[in-house]
């Protein structure tokens, strides 16, 4: 590992990935790429997590196609330097801000959606200049062993290679030094990916998760409301990192509400979605058997069957929870969705300060003033009002944590900026030079003073 890295930061310093044609044909091959091996990728994800090729064109492949065109789009604006104003003091100056690769950077992907998340930060890493290694999950190996041969085939490994394999081969691309590291995944593997980094002091950006809420007010469109909270918690089977993760509910609209869900439920799935072949199944046996567990507390509304040799558990609606049971004490990471009531959205609001900043948060309703009120006092990544995820798609808005959930954030201008350091550079003039910033006596302080305040 230690040879493969020399042998990229080598290729990095030799200037080969700076050049604006450079990073647009890499733009352009990486597009090729998707393209030319979509069969197989919609083969590798139907393998893993029994997705259909509807859901892997809207939430993987598609929206990797919309970044990339963006990206080639804007590159060139973003790669010019920024001119950017001086004050008085600085008269005769010219002051910039350059944009810069880091150089080598690792990309830790996770297996929810394991093409779009390991593809998505290539794409800035490649925009801003960068050598990529991509460490893709174990957990999805038909889609790793797929990356490794994409990659190979397309890429030279000097400039972007993937290295598989399970916990061992990450504990020692993390003993590494590389320039920058990105990683998505648990806030537990997080830390550990940071506190790896602190030995060389090297920055990161953390895409991590959270219990993600939705509140739903008494005046939301129920209908509307209903159908966008079914697609948002039961695509990829609740495998989401910004799916819901639990609802607060208006009791004066909760029957409805749940009469709507149950109805978009089937409308989606079938009267029987453990026989829905586009249904997606649990990635393993272990994530299986804890999301089990979770259905031993509380009354299910509707859902709750499995089926263990297909590893797939039927959209569950589940209510009678407390924040003091298990299924309220982390992320679900499945298609169980606690739902409870509320009166007053203070009462929410306070309820949700008491924990861990989420990822994202979804709001239903057209008051404007709650709106305000949970824009103004919750703090999470980012999310919602009357939608869920799909602010996630959206390459002018910078999607990232907060907190527990995460740090740093990408998607459009803010990958590019993610991988690109910022370097400030003055020119000075040597036209004439301004006395008074040196030592001269009682006048050069007066005029210093004048200046200053």
């Amino acid at each position: 590992m230690k040879e493969m890295i020399e042998n990229q930061k080598r290729y990095f310093y030799s200037g080969a990935t700076k050049s604006y044609h450079f990073r647009k044909t890499q733009l352009q091959q990486l597009k090729k790429m998707l393209n030319d091996y979509e069969s197989e990728i919609y083969d590798a994800l139907k393998l893993d997590l029994n997705k259909s090729k509807h859901e892997t064109l809207t939430t993987e492949l598609g929206i990797l196609y919309s970044e990339i065109e963006f990206t080639l789009k804007h590159l060139q604006t973003w790669m010019k330097k920024q001119r950017v104003k001086a004050p008085f003091t600085h008269t005769g100056t010219k002051n910039n801000i350059f944009y810069e690769p880091y150089g080598t950077v690792l990309i830790i992907a996770p297996w929810n959606y394991p093409i779009q998340l390991a593809i998505a930060p290539i794409i800035g890493a490649i925009a801003a200049g960068n050598t990529v290694v991509l460490k893709p999950s174990e957990h999805a190996a038909n889609t790793s062993a797929l990356l490794k041969k994409m990659f190979e085939t397309m890429f030279e490994s000097e400039y972007i290679i993937v290295v598989e394999g399970a916990i061992e081969e990450s504990e020692q691309l993390l003993e590494q030094r590389f320039d920058y590291i990105f990683f998505t995944g648990s806030p537990h593997i997080g830390k550990i990916v940071m506190e790896k980094a602190s030995k060389h002091l090297t920055p990161v950006t953390l895409e991590l998760g959270g219990k993600s809420p939705a509140i739903i007010d008494k005046d939301s469109h129920i209908k509307h409301t209903a159908k966008r909270l079914v697609w948002g918690k039961f695509t990829n089977a609740g495998q989401t990192c910004v799916a819901p993760d639990y609802i607060y509910v208006h009791m004066d609209i909760y029957p409805k509400l749940i009469k709507e869900m149950k109805k978009q439920i089937k409308r989606f799935y079938g009267k029987n979605p453990l026989k829905n072949e586009d249904y997606v199944k649990i990635i393993n046996q272990s994530h299986y058997e804890r999301l089990q567990q979770l259905l031993e507390v509380g009354t299910i509304i509707t859902g709750g069957e499995s089926d263990a040799e297909q590893l797939k558990i039927a959209p569950t609606l589940i209510e009678d929870i407390t924040w003091y049971d298990p299924i309220m004490q982390d992320e679900i990471f499945g298609p169980i969705l606690p739902i409870m009531s509320f009166k007053h959205i203070d009462y929410v609001i306070q309820k949700i300060q008491q924990y861990e900043k989420p990822l994202a948060l979804y709001y239903f309703g057209k008051n404007k003033k709650h709106q305000e009120d949970i824009l103004e006092q919750l703090s999470f990544g980012g999310g919602c009002i009357n939608d869920t995820l799909y602010h996630l798609a959206n390459p002018h808005l910078p999607f990232g944590g907060v907190g527990q959930s995460g740090m740093g954030s990408y998607h459009g201008k803010a990958s590019f900026m993610t991988f690109s350091h910022q370097k400030s550079i003055l020119t000075q003039s040597t036209a004439f030079d301004i006395p008074v910033r040196y030592p001269g006596g009682k006048m050069a302080f007066k005029i210093a003073q004048k200046l200053f305040k």
